[in-house]
């Protein structure tokens, strides 16, 4: 019993110390993505005022691949000491360790959360060529499809997909996912009328389509009207309960110490509270949005039960 208190103490000890000591040398980032999109620039664009609050380097570093779980796989391995964080998303967190084999870690128990970073809706698109001039009257067409209509996906398991297919159960719909590889091809194919539904994040070049009216929004995911789409109604006003957010956070491997976690949470906060980091978000397409540790861990907890069922039901496999 005393060599337990002993060791207990030490242990204790020796966690005090190294956290207290916090930081003692760069943070890196890891971006489970390649550089240049929207998760990589919003991770670079906390750098310079998380290093002030921090008083050491902030170094972002991508490590792509695998839907994300390479980067996240290199973080869950890592020391629990804060020097090294996850720059995350539903994807990495909730539905990648559902949709790839081996993924190499859980959502859930190896990470220790930080703060939500940002959150924006998914929009909810259709091609110009389609007769109907909201949400409603569109679900009304689509349903007198026999044959279904064609939706598109950044690809098997994207968010997109998943929201999709929720969307398709909850309006009792029969659509036809044809995935492609990322974003860009999508709204190009919904541009075209190749698709007739795409239900994704935002961005410049669907801006313009809308604009053009080759593609026509309809509706937003969030539960709330979004600053991103002013005017436009959400999918909630037409199919009660529909909410899909896509949120990004920052994780530490688990068993980081708590005084660490808030250390790193202050950061966050200070740095989403800038006024130009709030208007390069925006530009993003989204909005900042910090929260406390446990607020980002209930988000987690609560997407992956609901998306694992939507795996099942939709029969979407492990790759």
């Amino acid at each position: 019993m005393k060599r337990w208190i002993a060791a207990a103490l030490f242990t204790g000890a020796c966690t005090a110390a190294f956290s207290q000591g916090f930081p003692s040398r760069p943070i890196r980032i890891i971006v489970p993505y390649p550089a240049g999109g929207t998760t990589d620039l919003m991770a670079r664009a906390l750098q310079e005022p998380m290093q002030k609050t921090l008083g050491q380097p902030v170094i972002v570093e991508n490590r792509g691949g695998a839907a994300g779980a390479i980067g996240a796989r290199e973080v869950a391995r890592a020391a629990p000491d804060g020097h090294t964080l996850l720059f995350s998303n539903n994807g990495p967190s909730s539905t990648t360790p559902l949709l790839v084999k081996d993924a190499g870690y859980d959502g859930l128990k190896d990470f220790a959360p930080i703060s939500q970073v940002s959150s924006a809706p998914l929009f909810v698109t259709v091609a110009g060529t389609v007769p109907a001039g909201d949400l409603r009257a569109f679900i009304e067409y689509a349903r007198a499809q026999p044959q279904g209509l064609e939706y598109g996906s950044a690809g098997i398991g994207s968010l997109g997909h998943l929201a999709t297919e929720l969307f398709a159960r909850m309006a009792g719909l029969r659509l036809v996912h044809i995935p492609y590889k990322g974003q860009a091809p999508t709204t190009n194919a919904i541009a075209t009328g190749e698709i007739k539904l795409l239900i994704t994040t935002s961005s410049a070049a669907m801006n313009n389509f809308i604009r053009e009216g080759k593609i026509r929004l309809l509706a937003v995911s969030t539960a709330e009207p979004s600053v991103l789409a002013p005017g436009v109604p959400t999918v909630d006003s037409v199919l009660p309960g529909y909410r899909v957010e896509i949120w990004f956070g920052l994780l530490a491997p688990a068993g980081t110490p708590a005084d660490t976690v808030g250390r790193l949470n202050d950061a966050v906060a200070k740095a989403l509270a800038l006024p130009d980091v709030q208007e390069r978000f925006r530009n993003f397409g989204v909005i900042a949005k910090a929260s406390t540790p446990r607020q980002l861990a209930d988000l987690i907890a609560d997407e992956i039960p609901r998306w694992t069922r939507i795996v099942r039901e939709a029969g979407i496999k492990p790759e």
